[in-house]
């Protein structure tokens, strides 16, 4: 273990990570073994290859000690000499599904910090333990998903173009402690990794489980045939034809995850007869998670359901001068005056300029309108995607589908 700053994790650094760039590298600090470790390797390697760090921690109130876990944690970063940012999961939690919700606060609050700073990689310090108690977990029915070494951050829309590093899930978790011990450390240990209502504490209480095989998905391949205009993916029906079946089904729930705009993956039965179907040769209709799939015998088109409207979906909103807002899941966009707003561009076709009525005519009829239409204060009404607003579609499925591997420059 007196290798460790020298071995796995520095082969992740060099794998992912960018050298001498002026943006920092966010590092989630919860006080504890792991993510302690975590900080001080990531300490070393940012000094030799003249990176920044940030050190965030989260106070999920949760806990009595949670402030004075919050100032150990601050005067770790200290020491180091690291700005240090403390963040709280704010508001009601819920009485059931618990560490889910937790979870899902934890990586919303670390993504919109991190993108605020201007990092576009966080550091977790997930372990080869964490990958073995997910195995049991599992079996035991829970949902919680594997740990990656690297993955975009599963927030949307806080997560978009952050992306989660994990570089000690080759570290076991007791050889960890050693090389704390070893350098005089001391770390916090969390009650509630002792609280057998948890499934993830029901399996530490079994002991160290056997160490699991780190099983990351290979890139989709086939995503890279797919092109994305305006938040509408398309495919050549032939390429998903001739891919694997469980590629076809990977690509049909994200494509319709990220041109949905959503943060939910369909159903697996579900995925599985969109993809048959879009195999075959017939016409295709269908709607899985918010999206809309359409097939003739050449080409496949995936795009926000229009019809989430009725439902309440494609929802109305006011936008701040000068800051940048995500809308729909699908857009980011920015107003440079008060005033305006967007909204789901079905009903308001007619009041766009007269050469976008004339580009909105090349693209899907059923697509047209789940387009967003910006709105100014006087009901003057024009479509970004339509004058060169890039989504956010085409770009997140890239990152879902492992096709960036790399911190992006």
């Amino acid at each position: 273990m007196l290798g460790l700053a020298r071995c796995a994790p520095q082969r992740a650094f060099q794998r992912h990570l960018l050298r001498d760039h002026p943006r920092p590298v966010a590092v989630a600090l919860s006080g504890g073994g792991d993510s302690l470790a975590l900080a001080l390797i990531a300490d070393g390697w940012a000094r030799a290859a003249g990176r920044p760090l940030l050190i965030l921690t989260v106070d999920h109130g949760l806990q009595a000690d949670a402030t004075a876990w919050t100032t150990a944690c601050a005067e770790v970063a200290r020491r180091l000499g690291h700005p240090f940012r403390a963040l709280a999961w704010q508001g009601p939690k819920p009485t059931t599904g618990l560490p889910a919700a937790a979870r899902q606060a934890r990586h919303a609050l670390l993504a919109d910090a991190a993108r605020e700073a201007g990092a576009r990689v966080i550091l977790l310090g997930h372990t080869a333990d964490d990958l073995a108690e997910t195995v049991v977990m599992r079996a035991e029915g829970a949902t919680t998903p594997d740990p990656r070494e690297w993955a975009p951050s599963p927030a949307w829309p806080q997560g978009r173009g952050v992306f989660l590093l994990r570089p000690l899930l080759e570290a076991r978790r007791a050889d960890l402690r050693d090389w704390l011990k070893s350098r005089g450390e001391t770390w916090i240990e969390d009650p509630a990794n002792a609280d057998l209502r948890y499934a993830r504490s029901r399996a530490r209480r079994a002991g160290p489980p056997a160490p699991a095989a780190r099983i990351d998905p290979p890139p989709l391949a086939l995503a890279g045939h797919a092109t994305e205009q305006a938040g509408i993916v398309s495919l050549d029906r032939a390429v998903l034809r001739a891919a694997p079946l469980e590629d076809a089904r990977r690509f049909v729930a994200l494509a319709c995850v990220c041109a949905g705009g959503g943060d939910r993956r369909p159903a697996s039965p579900r995925i599985a007869r969109a993809a048959e179907a879009l195999r075959g040769h017939d016409p295709v209709v269908a709607t899985l998670a918010g999206a809309r799939l359409e097939a003739d015998a050449a080409h496949i088109r995936v795009f926000r359901e229009t019809g989430e409207l009725a439902r309440g979906g494609l929802m109305t909103k006011a936008l701040t001068a000068g800051r940048a807002q995500v809308w729909d899941g699908r857009f980011e966009l920015t107003a440079d005056d008060p005033g305006y707003e967007v909204r789901c561009l079905a009903g308001l076709t007619r009041r766009l300029p007269s050469d976008q009525q004339r580009s909105l005519r090349d693209l899907p009829a059923a697509a047209r309108g789940g387009m967003p239409a910006l709105v100014g204060p006087a009901g003057a009404v024009t479509g970004p995607a339509l004058t060169g607003a890039e989504s956010l579609v085409g770009a997140r499925l890239a990152a879902a589908a492992g096709l960036v591997d790399r911190e992006p420059e």
